[in-house]
């Protein structure tokens, strides 16, 4: 096994096992990281003899996001480009992932956050377990869902994904199934045996490793208390044209016999960053009629704006007060919605000056899936 410490690569046959290796940082996805993925990925495609790559991360998560604890340091030592250097890198990441020639498979056995995300669901394969806790959490650091969550949760059934990407609601595996954020579920006692399996398919040809996919998996029952139970209230209360009329369906729903799921979720919107709260709306309201480039590109030049803090710096607020301080009492700025004018956020949407957009990698001989996407 090959080590660049933290990025694991195995051999088996045909078969490339990466896996992500800081357990102690939940995997938590580093510059380095990030570079070596890129770098490898980007090889695995041009080497006739790797037909297949599996994702994973060692310990209890599979990648609990970017390590944007250190882009926090960039920013308040004035070096906002440092960390815009970051992102570009990880959403070049992301676009290869998403329009990748050959087989990915991702081992989702933990948790999957952010980042993590962002490697793993452009991919066209995403295992789910018992153990899969999923959540797109960035309102409440004063950031927005990025790495392409614009064009993944636009995309879910109705407008759950609006609820998951401005709630930062949690998920377990059997709802990342139900939902089609993960491909397969199956329990993580069967994982080592799948993993053996896949790695004797020695075909570039994805219906051979769905179809062992296929055989392992299983459909569990989703909890009662299930969000996902809950998709006609979503659906009429995220389906207003503003974070506004979402509170106050939610709220008018509240009136007519509350419950803790509509208390939590009121809770969660009130507790988020207002900034965050409207362009991560707009971005996922856009993403529904763009391919996967537009949206990293456009999620570029809003992360240059939220890195630069030149309309807020909710960003390095929320990081304060939910990673470093941890006293969870973000003083946000804009403090209230009404006070994020539309004119402030359309100024997300465009490109900061002196910055160049975002530059994704040309892609070849794709197939179809991913000629689909873009």
């Amino acid at each position: 096994m090959a080590s660049h410490s933290q990025v694991l690569v195995e051999e088996k046959s045909s078969a490339r096992i990466v896996t992500l290796n800081r357990p102690k940082q939940l995997n938590a996805l580093s510059f380095q990281m990030i570079s070596r993925l890129l770098q490898l990925f980007l090889a695995y495609e041009e080497d006739p003899s790797v037909k297949l790559v599996i994702l994973k991360g060692q310990g209890r998560a599979f990648c609990a996001g970017g390590d944007v604890s250190a882009v926090v340091r960039d920013i308040e030592q004035g070096n906002w480009r440092l960390g815009a250097k970051f992102f570009s890198d990880e959403y070049m990441l992301n676009y290869v992932m998403a329009t990748y020639s050959k087989t990915q498979v991702s081992v989702l056995n933990g948790i999957v956050m952010g980042g993590g995300a962002g490697v793993s669901v452009h991919g066209r394969f995403r295992i789910a377990t018992e153990n899969t806790l999923f959540a797109m959490p960035e309102t409440v650091l004063g950031l927005f869902p990025d790495v392409g969550a614009s064009y993944f949760l636009s995309r879910l059934p109705g407008f759950f994904g609006e609820y998951v990407g401005l709630t930062g609601a949690r998920l377990d595996g059997a709802e990342m199934l139900a939902c089609g954020l993960a491909t397969h579920y199956l329990p993580s006692t069967r994982l080592t045996a799948l993993e053996a399996e896949l790695c004797r398919v020695d075909s570039s040809d994805p219906t051979f490793v769905s179809t062992i996919l296929d055989a392992y998996t299983q459909n569990p029952h989703l909890k009662q208390q299930s969000a996902y139970h809950r998709l006609d209230v979503i659906d009429r209360c995220f389906s207003g044209r503003t974070v506004e009329e979402i509170i106050a369906a939610l709220e008018r729903e509240a009136t007519h016999g509350g419950d803790d799921w509509l208390s939590a979720t009121i809770s969660a919107l009130k507790k988020a960053s207002p900034a965050s709260l409207k362009i991560s709306l707009r971005s996922i309201r856009e993403g529904r009629v763009q391919g996967v480039g537009q949206c990293l590109s456009r999620e570029y030049r809003m992360v240059c704006h939220v890195l630069k803090g030149d309309i807020s710096k909710d960003f390095v607020e929320g990081c304060r007060a939910i990673l470093i301080d941890k006293d969870k009492n973000p003083k946000w700025e804009p403090w209230r919605l009404e006070e994020m004018k539309d004119r402030m956020v359309e100024q997300y949407f465009k490109r900061v000056e002196e910055e160049e957009d975002l530059k994704l990698p040309p892609r070849k001989k794709l197939p179809a899936l991913a000629m689909a996407k873009l």
